[in-house]
């Protein structure tokens, strides 16, 4: 089975072994930097001037990209108050998670397949006639998307392209190349084609070495699987049609489904009945590009052996940028933060909660908009609600539907909006015991899964180690600055126990009296104390 993924090589190489699948993973491209970023730069500038009413993000990496070359020449703060005011549309969930990171707020989104298509259909949906007032920006993934820009201009008053990266062959091209030679010799039985650039670039390749003929005719006879229709339609306009594309566009359902139907496929393919007919090389007629209406089967939505499952490598993803997050040095609010985002970028939820234990209370420190205002002062007590149901018991919770009637369910003032219909609460664990809890709620019956529970469950204990963690740090602060604080308040002591010939317990009295009076601390006497010693010596010499 032979896959040009690029990014996530091992993933896939081992998810093809999962389903007994002998591997051949070949890099096929690679990110190039542009080597000019003045349009990005222009964009920013427009953008701080309000000339830009709407902004299409069409990838995750695309936002991280943008605010790196934006924040190079601008103020990074007043981009996002900027960004914050735009009407946001975001092709599919990779760049949701992204703005939501940014605490961008996202006006359109789209589901799966997540093409140019869904992203102007729901545009459409939106706005309506109004879209002929907006100057529309679009940041663009690798190259442009002449369709997309085509129905924009058609729509909008105007249409700025805003590239922030481009894709090339990769340095290295030796292993694509053994590929195409593979695939001529008839040892690949499947080929993955995940994204429209990987067609390209193995034509491409191939056409260089002047067998691009050859490897379509090999490719006949093999089991092709496009991810979606954007790379279907590449794949037709090379006169080949793909065998089947899987029910989502993930990498998972297609490594999965290719595992189920690649065999059928390929006896049919192969069959004597098949190639009957077939001219030889020098009789062949020439490839005539299908059109893009060509038909392509899709994978049920739910079948006997597929139902349940989710994208296989969803969870590898999530667990890594939990741990990446989870290593970084950043405050514990913005790793809690990336937590909620990844965690809603992989279950569907109207909102996550964070809560962190402290004393006999849990309190709200990360949470999916719109609850900002709340986080560090909701608090919620052990045993209130299904939240302190969950910390007080050390057990997740799961409420299909009807979440409201549970008799552990508690309603909050301060989060009236909060009507949901499911739940799912998971105790935050380190070393056994209850340090917070994860919850997450939606508007509509939702039924988690197993993978789901688990999941969640693996980051609760995750994120308990690295809340733990911070709290011991807090302690330890804490502590030094008390050892420090009785250090200087001895020495103060000291002072004015010499200088006006008192008792240690008066001049800690004295001390005591003043901090009440003139509101400050201890610590805060103390220093000024030394601070007029300091000040008298000083004159001295």
């Amino acid at each position: 089975m032979l896959s040009l993924e690029t990014r996530r090589e091992r993933e896939v190489e081992k998810l093809i072994r999962t389903y007994n699948g002998d591997p051949l993973v070949v890099p096929s491209m690679r990110e190039i930097p542009l080597s000019s970023n003045t349009d990005c730069v222009e964009f920013g500038r427009r953008l701080l001037a309000g000339e830009i009413d709407l902004i299409v993000f069409m990838t995750g990496v695309g936002v991280a990209k943008m605010m790196e070359v934006l924040s190079a020449t601008f103020d990074r703060e007043k981009i996002l108050q900027q960004l914050r005011k735009r009407q946001i549309v975001a092709r599919g969930v990779k760049p949701v998670a992204a703005l939501r990171e940014l605490q961008v707020p996202v006006a359109v989104t789209t589901a799966e397949p997540s093409t140019w298509r869904e992203v102007v259909a729901q545009m459409d949906k939106k706005y309506g006639d109004k879209l002929a007032r907006y100057d529309v920006a679009v940041q663009e993934y690798g190259a442009t998307n002449p369709e997309l820009i085509a129905e924009l201009v058609h729509r909008c008053a105007s249409v700025t392209k805003v590239p922030v990266y481009q894709w090339g062959l990769p340095l290295d091209i030796a292993p694509l190349q053994e590929a195409i030679r593979e695939i001529i010799d008839g040892s690949i039985d499947v080929v993955l084609f995940m994204t429209a650039v990987q067609v390209i670039h193995l034509f491409q390749v191939a056409s260089d070495m002047g067998v691009a003929e050859e490897m379509r005719r090999a490719l006949e006879s093999i089991a092709i699987i496009s991810v979606g229709p954007t790379t279907t339609e590449e794949i037709l306009h090379y006169g080949l049609k793909p065998d089947f594309e899987p029910s989502r566009p993930r990498m998972g359902f297609m490594v999965n489904e290719a595992a189920q139907y690649a065999r059928k496929v390929l006896a049919e393919k192969r069959s004597s009945d098949s190639f009957a007919g077939a001219k030889p090389e020098d009789e062949a007629e020439p490839v005539v590009p299908k059109p893009p209406a060509w038909p392509v089967q899709q994978v049920a939505p739910s079948t006997s052996t597929m139902a349940g499952f989710r994208d296989g490598l969803a969870p590898l993803d999530i667990l890594q940028q939990v741990s990446s997050s989870l290593t970084s040095t950043d405050p514990l609010h913005v790793v809690l933060s990336r937590i909620v985002a990844c965690v809603c970028a992989m279950v569907p939820c109207d909102s996550c909660f964070i809560y962190t234990l402290e004393e006999d209370k849990l309190v709200l420190r990360a949470s999916r908009n719109p609850h900002a205002a709340e986080i560090d002062q909701l608090k919620v007590s052990v045993g209130q609600g299904v939240t302190g149901w969950v910390a007080e018991h050390r057990e997740p919770v799961s409420i299909p539907e009807r979440a409201s009637e549970d008799p552990r369910f508690s309603a909050f003032r301060s989060l009236p909006e909060d009507t949901f219909e499911a739940m799912l609460c998971i105790p935050v664990l380190c070393a056994g015991r209850v340090v917070g809890v994860l919850n997450l709620q939606h508007k509509q019956p939702y039924f988690h899964t197993d993978l789901e529970r688990r999941l969640l469950a693996t980051i609760g204990v995750l994120v308990g180690a690295e809340i733990e963690r911070a709290r011991l740090e807090t302690e330890n602060l804490q502590l030094a600055d008390r050892l420090e604080s009785r250090k200087v308040i001895d020495r103060a002591k000291g002072i004015l126990q010499r200088d006006l010939k008192i008792s240690e317990d008066e001049a800690y009295r004295m001390m005591q009296k003043e901090s009440r009076q003139r509101r400050k601390s201890m610590r805060e006497v103390a220093d000024a104390i030394l601070l007029s010693e300091s000040m008298r010596l000083g004159s001295k010499t």
